[in-house]
């Protein structure tokens, strides 16, 4: 018992020190070039075994922090000044007003499928990231489990496992609800639909990020809605003050938000301004969806709050999923729609009637055993990295005047190139060398994002992935004019 306790308290001391080292380095305390400690210095310093004190190194030397120079030492290799700017905030070039999604949905992105393309434009976990035999295990044992073997139909609300392991699940983002607060979806979108068909009918207006997610566009058509775009900052989330002057000149019915981890900008909204939103739309009474599915994603040390964990009225409407973490295509999601529920089950009922029995079972044994907080924990470690070394590539390619985001979680990089780029010709030059990204004009329903991109970091990093940013950076170079 005594061995365990000391390699417990090893693995804290070393997760510290790489932590430690790792922030300084972001906060430029740390230069580029500069040499750190011997293995044996740091050893004695910090009073932990050589052995300890030479993992927290390996660990920043994988991360692409800093690198080992042969018979001299370590050093700090990251070069986060190149790009101490983050991208610009660009209000929305029209006046307030209502914009029909008809006049945005031809710009929506649409990804190749071919297996010869870099995806680096699909944000979303590459297999190696996905635990395929601990998912299969469960699959097999809650099957096993079933007096049915998962054959029947499941409770109109959902699988009742997996609806309790939401719901405890629910204590990391702030979150005080039960099971029965819980609706389970076929994925995300669904959520998102039933929950906008619960509180909208054509005709009617709904406050969406700028930029936000491209797939958004195409549910808003498909229930016939219009859209009013509200400026993202990249790192403290929505513009809240624009929003309510236009809830003062447009009769807005829903906002639908990515308070944690936005795509394509990756901000994450402060608490104290989440408690603002929510302050708001319940004096006005108008709903707030809030789209969390990246929420599980954070690089720091604990899970962000959500908006609902401040909803006190029931006006916050939460959806989520597993497709961002750990299953794609086992659509499994869910949404904890407070005031609203008997509104989605009716829905439910109407479309679905069922979610799938097997892949609800399947994810909430995974969640019951265990296996997905020690997955989360390995995804987050691994797209940390992913995220550092994506941005040190694009550092060391991309043009001097690029401008680039910080994410603290999700998966994409909003980056900002020179005024003179359309990032839908870099796009399609791009697609030449079968190199695959999303252009910033699908992201909104105006001009303001042309020279704007996003690369995700989903993929592992790897001698091609730098290759292809290399490749992409003297393209942009090439088209500067």
């Amino acid at each position: 018992m005594e061995n365990l306790s000391g390699i417990a308290e090893e693995e804290f001391l070393y997760s510290k020190i790489v932590s430690r080292i790792e922030n300084q380095i972001k906060q430029n305390l740390l230069n580029s070039g500069d040499k750190l400690p011997s293995v044996r210095y740091l050893s004695t310093q910090q009073g932990i075994s050589i052995s300890t004190a030479y993992k927290a190194y390996v660990e920043l030397e994988n991360m692409g922090l800093i690198e080992a120079r042969p018979k001299s030492g370590y050093y700090i290799k990251y070069l986060p000044s190149r790009f101490s700017k983050t991208p610009t905030v660009k209000p929305p070039l029209k006046k307030i007003e209502e914009v029909s999604v008809k006049e945005m949905i031809s710009m929506v992105y649409r990804n190749m499928t071919e297996e010869s393309v870099l995806r680096l434009s699909r944000s979303s976990p590459s297999l190696n990231l996905i635990p395929l035999a601990r998912l299969n295990k469960s699959m097999m044992e809650a099957i096993r489990k079933s007096p049915s073997g998962n054959v029947n139909y499941e409770f109109l609300q959902g699988n009742l496992s997996l609806r309790k392991q939401v719901a405890k699940n629910a204590f990391n983002w702030g979150g005080q609800i039960t099971e029965n607060d819980v609706v389970t979806t076929q994925g995300c979108q669904e959520a998102l639909v039933f929950c906008l068909r619960a509180i909208t009918k054509p005709g009617d207006t709904v406050a969406i990020e700028s930029p936000t997610y491209f797939g958004i566009f195409n549910v808003m058509l498909s229930l016939d809605l219009k859209v009013l775009e509200i400026p993202v900052d990249p790192e403290s989330g929505i513009d809240i003050d624009y929003l309510e002057q236009a809830m003062n000149k447009v009769d807005i019915k829903a906002c639908l938000f990515v308070t944690n981890f936005s795509n394509p900008v990756g901000s994450c909204m402060p608490d104290d301004r989440k408690q603002q939103l929510v302050n708001l739309i319940t004096e006005r009474k108008i709903p707030l969806i809030e789209d969390d599915i990246y929420g599980e994603i954070y690089f720091g040390k604990s899970r962000p709050r959500t908006c609902k964990s401040f909803d006190t009225e029931g006006w916050v409407m939460l959806c989520s999923s597993v497709s961002k973490s750990l299953a794609p295509g086992y659509r499994v999601g869910w949404c904890i729609p407070g005031r609203f529920k008997e509104q989605i089950i009716d829905l439910k009922m109407m479309h679905t009637v069922s979610s799938a029995t097997p892949t609800q079972a399947a994810i909430g044994h995974f969640f019951e055993t265990g296996r997905y907080d020690l997955h989360m924990r390995n995804l987050r470690r691994e797209l940390n990295t992913q995220c550092i070394k994506y941005t040190q590539a694009i550092a060391s390619y991309f043009p001097e005047n690029t401008k680039i985001s910080r994410p603290q979680g999700g998966y994409a990089l909003w980056i900002e190139l020179d005024k003179s780029i359309n990032a839908f010709e870099l796009y399609q030059v791009a697609m030449g060398q079968n190199i695959s990204i999303a252009p910033g004009q699908i992201f909104s329903t105006d001009a303001r994002f042309t020279n704007f991109i996003r690369i995700s970091f989903g993929i592992s990093f790897s001698d091609i992935i730098e290759q292809s940013l290399k490749t992409l950076g003297e393209l942009i170079k090439n088209m500067i004019k």
